[in-house]
């Protein structure tokens, strides 16, 4: 397998696989329900890469998947850590801690519920920025490479190419983005892949150039898929400054001015859109600030698939705000916010495919 790996990345790096790229329009989702709403299930990212199962990091339990299953939701986004799945660049997979995944990933598809793989890792390979030595743009490949032939054409398994990169160029950015989505076809992979920006891939910074080099706005237009099955990531928090830090929803306003800029953005540029990461706390004002989050999805479905809330998780502690995980048999009241919807239980419809047809 790892020769075939190495080849076929050869190939495609050299530029001798890709084809045009097929150009699929948004009108079929318009006025459609939107195809995904559901849950980050957070603790496999926990610990240091040589922490131990159970006691440094955990993976969802049954009861906790078969609870999120029950209160509407469709899809669990999946984080996990790079270096523990793939310990050396450019070498194989841990044996062990793939298997832990694949157990996950069954454990939520038996459920009914699609899978987003996510490595949790903010752009770095342990202290690496991803596009620098030795964590290039071809390791980065290569491990998506790996990661994809194991869960290949799996349904209702989606690619997230990597949680919230944040102090890296754009234009940097975007060539590990293409690398990873080149891997990832070339292998034969058709999941459907979701693409984050820089500045943590925050709604509201999408057009602000901070780093140098170009916006998201204007840079990762430039994302190559010949499948073009791909939607771009975005996440978005109510605080004052939209870190996801604070217990207060004084950002709302901020926070729907963002989306509803990207929101246009998608709809002039013909792009598909997903909300990674949102939460607040439980007091009104931000219970009122999720609704307008949700609706402003719902009523623009034809470039928005849908969004996971962050996040809920065995080990969360009960007092964190954004918490949702059920303590004592009564849900949280975000849970409320977050499951109400016409979300569709069976996501259906051209754009809602995890999996793309062969042709």
């Amino acid at each position: 397998m790892t020769d075939i790996i190495a080849r076929l990345l050869r190939l495609a790096l050299a530029g001798a696989i890709f084809a045009s790229p097929l150009i699929i329009g948004n009108s079929a989702r318009a006025a459609q329900a939107l195809c995904y709403r559901g849950i980050n299930l957070s603790g496999a990212e926990y610990g240091e890469r040589d922490g131990v199962l159970g006691t440094n990091y955990t993976y969802p339990s049954e009861d906790t998947v078969k609870y999120f299953a029950t209160k509407g939701m469709n899809v669990v986004r999946l984080p996990f850590k790079w270096e523990r799945l793939q310990p050396v660049l450019n070498q194989p997979l841990d044996a062990t801690e793939l298997q832990n995944l694949k157990d996950a990933v069954e454990l939520i598809s038996e459920n009914g519920m699609a899978v987003i793989l996510d490595p949790h890792n903010f752009g770095y390979y342990d202290k690496t920025q991803v596009s620098k030595a030795p964590a290039t743009d071809i390791a980065f490949g290569d491990f998506w490479a790996r990661l994809a032939v194991e869960f290949a054409n799996q349904d209702g398994v989606l690619f997230g190419l990597m949680n919230e990169p944040h102090d890296i160029k754009a234009t940097d950015w975007l060539g590990a983005a293409n690398s990873a989505i080149q891997s990832i076809r070339t292998v034969g992979a058709r999941n459907l892949i979701l693409v984050p920006g820089t500045l943590w891939s925050g709604a509201w910074t999408w057009e602000t150039d901070r780093l140098g080099g170009g916006s998201n706005a204007e840079v990762m237009l430039g994302v190559k898929d010949p499948l073009n099955h791909y939607a771009y990531e975005f996440h978005q928090y109510l605080d004052s400054d939209s870190s996801g830090t604070h217990a207060t929803c004084e950002g709302a306003e901020q926070a729907r001015e963002g989306l509803s800029k990207v929101t246009g953005w998608l709809k002039k540029n013909k792009k598909f859109g997903f909300l990674g990461e949102f939460g607040a706390a439980a007091n009104d004002p931000c219970l009122s600030g999720l609704k307008q989050v949700l609706n402003l999805m719902s009523e623009n479905s034809d470039v928005w698939l849908g969004s996971t809330y962050w996040a809920a998780g065995d080990w969360w502690p009960a007092d964190e705000p954004f918490n949702v995980q059920p303590r004592a048999g009564r849900d949280r009241k975000q849970l409320a916010v977050i499951a109400a919807g016409p979300t569709r239980k069976v996501p259906t419809g051209p754009a809602c495919v995890a999996i793309k047809h062969a042709t």
